[in-house]
């Protein structure tokens, strides 16, 4: 946007000082001819006054020394030419250019008077040449004409157009200077928003507080909309604390019920002897069990949410060997195999507390739940320049290719597994921990079927 508003007041002080600089510098061509115009003028009607004695009595040779004068003084060409067009006398002598002096001569012997002729340029090489007719007793009895080299006017004509063209890049350049600053002064709080709004979304996802946007200068108008942002912002942060809040006390204010009518429902085995009634409690245990797991969840998720800024750094490959370690005894309970594929060199990643561990823990109960009798669950990880990638593979069911996006969701299932248990979250808390890492997180179907779960995260400093 700046380059776009910069470029746009380039372009309007362009056109302001070259569309005023073009018109004087053509006012100045035209005045410097006129000058030169008015001068010749009154010369060439001179002679034509001085010549109507001598061109009646037939005596010009009495003019000739007058007209030789002017002409080594001034330089400009003077012929006398009769009422037939004729040049009877020259400044310089020798033989006539009739050629030249046609047209104006022409026009002088019908009466007309002399013009200034096209507007005078630097590049115009052209003499200006003016034919006065010679009156007497009101009639036309021949004119006199005048050739006057224009370097002298032409030279002074560019470098007055050189001087205005130096002036109006200075010009242009001191409106630069002035228009810049106050460019960049009018988008400083534009740039503060954009950088706010990106703060604010990371605050959502991290959880950290957003910078308020302040005074940082600008019109006033944006300004106000900085401080419309800043409540906006602090509304926002509001909201979402206070949601997490509410999940976090009441999953924590659930549990103790919840424990308490367990306990209760477990006094009651053996108590019941209606088969119905025994089905209904076995049912009962099952959906308390169900809702306790709900809980946790609910729980590690506010956690995930609310981690804030705090990030520690984890030894990878030692994190990845202790927990396949633990979950190798599950996999053994259910005929899994645990397969561990590491390759990081000592990499290291900042995860908040516990995260990686959080992760791990998600991602292979649900790989060995989904895992049949038989298989295998890879675990693997290696190091690309700053980044390392983290991936778990099942050879279960896997998932249908449009609900790869949906997998991250809270609560979402596939209809294909609602017999699995689960809550529906772990994937969510999952890319919650990892986007609050730096990180990202990649469901793909990789051949042979299952599931493969991908998490790259920035390299950290040893």
């Amino acid at each position: 946007m700046r380059v776009r508003l910069q470029g746009i007041v380039v372009t309007l002080v362009a056109l302001l000082v070259f569309g005023l600089g073009i018109p004087l510098a053509l006012s100045i061509a035209s005045s410097l001819q006129q000058k030169l115009f008015l001068d010749r003028l009154t010369d060439t009607s001179r002679f034509a006054s001085l010549a109507q004695r001598p061109l009646l009595d037939n005596q010009l040779g009495l003019l000739e020394p007058k007209l030789r004068r002017y002409t080594e003084v001034y330089g400009v060409k003077v012929v006398v030419v009769n009422q037939d067009g004729e040049p009877v006398l020259s400044s310089v002598g020798g033989a006539v250019d009739r050629t030249a002096i046609r047209v104006p001569v022409n026009e002088a012997l019908a009466a007309r008077p002399p013009e200034a002729g096209p507007l005078l340029m630097p590049w115009a090489s052209k003499p200006l040449v003016l034919a006065e007719p010679i009156l007497i007793d009101g009639e036309v009895r021949g004119a006199v004409v005048t050739e006057s080299a224009t370097d002298h006017v032409r030279t002074q004509l560019l470098w007055q157009w050189l001087l205005l063209a130096a002036c109006a890049l200075v010009a242009f350049g001191v409106a630069l200077l002035v228009a810049l600053p106050v460019v960049r002064w009018t988008l400083r709080p534009v740039r503060r928003l954009d950088e706010a709004t990106g703060a604010l979304v990371a605050s959502v996802v991290s959880g950290r507080e957003a910078e308020p946007v302040g005074e940082s200068g600008g019109p006033p108008e944006l300004r106000q909309l900085g401080r419309s942002f800043d409540r906006m912002a602090a509304s926002v942060s509001e909201a979402l604390a206070a949601q997490r809040a509410f999940v976090a006390d009441a999953s924590h204010q659930l549990r103790n019920p919840l424990t308490a009518l367990k306990i209760r429902l477990g006094n009651l085995d053996g108590q019941v002897t209606d088969e119905a009634a025994a089905a209904d409690l076995e049912a009962a245990q099952v959906d308390a069990k169900r809702l306790n797991q709900i809980l946790d969840e609910l729980l590690s998720m506010a956690r995930a949410e609310s981690a804030g800024g705090e990030l520690v750094s984890e030894d990878l490959a030692e994190v990845i060997a202790d927990r396949v370690a633990d979950w190798s005894v599950v996999g053994a309970a259910r005929e899994v195999s645990l397969e561990s594929a590491v390759d990081v060199d000592g990499a290291r990643v900042l995860v908040p507390p516990r995260g990686l561990e959080v992760v791990l823990d998600a991602l292979l109960d649900n790989a060995l739940k989904f895992s049949p009798s038989g298989t295998s669950v890879e675990v693997a990880a290696s190091v690309a320049e700053d980044r390392v990638t983290v991936s778990v593979r099942d050879h279960g069911p896997g998932l249908r290719e449009d609900e790869l996006e949906r997998a991250v969701d809270r609560f979402w299932r596939s209809t294909a597994h609602q017999n699995v248990p689960g809550s529906g979250l772990g994937l969510a808390i999952v890319t919650e921990i990892v986007r609050h890492s730096g990180g990202e997180i990649q469901l793909s179907l990789p051949e042979g079927g299952g599931l493969r779960i991908a998490m790259d995260f920035p390299v950290a400093e040893r």
